[in-house]
């Protein structure tokens, strides 16, 4: 089996335009088959939507409050105790949430079908931004089931 490469924390460098990290986080999970130039497009077109739309901040000030706001505080795993299957409710990492918030935000604009992918994130992180949105609206899911879950707190450790 080959082995996989994962550009780690110290190996990635800021997008040509904003220069964050972040960013460009974002434009490799937005990426398909390697078109990071076509990745790079969608994104900064998006970013220009945003700034339309949202006139009283700075497009990267509203795409990281908007990656802010979807990012998870817990989370449930399951856990085998004696035969019995419970989903226990646990805190989330730094890392691992702004993972699973780029992830929910890019299936959030992946699910939407027929308009030009900047258009459907700029509508995603505006959305987010406002507190509003699919991607919140699985980040809320997240943390009632978690909450729903709170009794089997006692099985984390």
């Amino acid at each position: 089996m080959a082995k996989r490469f994962t550009a780690s924390k110290s190996q990635l460098t800021g997008d040509p335009k904003f220069n964050s990290k972040l960013v460009s986080k974002f434009v490799n999970c937005l990426m398909h088959d390697g078109k990071k130039s076509v990745a790079l497009r969608i994104f900064y077109d998006a970013m220009e939507e945003v700034a339309k739309r949202v006139t009283e901040d700075e497009p990267l000030e509203v795409f990281n409050q908007a990656i802010e706001n979807v990012k998870p505080q817990l989370e449930v795993k399951s856990k085998r105790v004696g035969g019995a299957t419970y989903q226990v409710p646990t805190p989330v990492s730094a890392k691992r949430q702004q993972t699973l918030s780029i992830r929910w935000v890019l299936e959030a604009v992946r699910g939407r079908k027929g308009r030009p992918t900047a258009l459907s994130l700029a509508d995603e992180i505006v959305a987010a931004y406002k507190k509003e949105g699919i991607s919140i609206t699985k980040r809320e899911n997240v943390h009632r089931m978690a909450d729903a879950n709170k009794a089997f707190a006692h099985f984390a450790w």
